[in-house]
């Protein structure tokens, strides 16, 4: 891989969960700050979209019973929640950062322009992306898959707590395999599971290439920032 001009990080909500498995874990929040500063400090342009599954799960909400468009913007609450949580780590960090959501929430965030969040990333902003694409039924993962088409990403980067995609899961597998490459359109006929099937086909349908990879180690995101590809690259 070469070096990035602009990222797309798409991070989950879990990632910042304190032990229990809910709320925020203000010790991952600031290992994650540190990890952020220090790809925006290589030069690339980086953005993130931030999941809410350390609070709501839409889909999981609505299999209890909860109306699927009720669920689905209670986990968009959600992510403003981290997405703010993340904004304000990185402030104190001194690094200039816009939190931009789908949904109207001024004046705790402002409002979602593809033009305003593209002149922040030029001016050498962090942009935080928040509220999913704004409308029920959508994932995360296909909010960050349309954010990172809307800015002109170079690519799309999806931090995980595996090394990248596997032939099977290797959670029930342990003879799973990691892939270093996959296609689109093997990712959906395999229905191996990386990221649901509408972000897959809007990454390929723009030509966007996605990195895989895990999160976990100190400056994997910096790594990514500077082109390497420590984990599966879908293209």
């Amino acid at each position: 891989m070469q070096t990035q001009r602009r990222i797309v990080f798409k991070l989950s909500g879990e990632m910042l969960a304190a032990p229990e498995g809910t709320g925020i874990d203000l010790g991952k929040l600031a290992w994650i700050a540190d990890e952020i500063k220090s790809a925006h400090e290589t030069g690339c342009q980086v953005a993130f979209v931030v999941g809410a599954g350390n609070f709501v799960r839409g889909s999981q909400l609505a299999e209890s019973g909860v109306g699927r468009a009720t669920a689905d913007y209670m986990g968009m609450l959600g992510t403003v929640i981290n997405a703010l949580a993340l904004g304000d780590s990185l402030a104190r960090r001194g690094v200039s950062v816009r939190v931009m959501s789908a949904i109207s929430m001024e004046p705790a965030a402002e409002s979602y322009e593809r033009a305003a969040a593209v002149a922040a990333l030029e001016r050498g902003e962090v942009v935080v992306f928040a509220a999913g694409t704004g409308n029920p039924y959508f994932t995360t993962d296909t909010a960050a898959s349309l954010r990172a088409v809307e800015v002109d990403a170079d690519l799309l980067a999806k931090a995980t707590k595996v090394d990248g995609v596997f032939d099977k899961d290797p959670e029930v597998h342990p003879d799973a395999k990691v892939y270093k490459s996959v296609s689109y359109d093997q990712v959906l006929a395999e229905r191996l599971g990386v990221m649901d099937a509408t972000a897959v086909a809007m990454c390929r349908d723009h030509q966007l290439p996605v990195l895989v990879f895990r999160l976990g180690a100190d400056g994997g995101l910096e790594r990514v920032a500077a082109g390497e590809a420590p984990g599966t690259l879908m293209a």
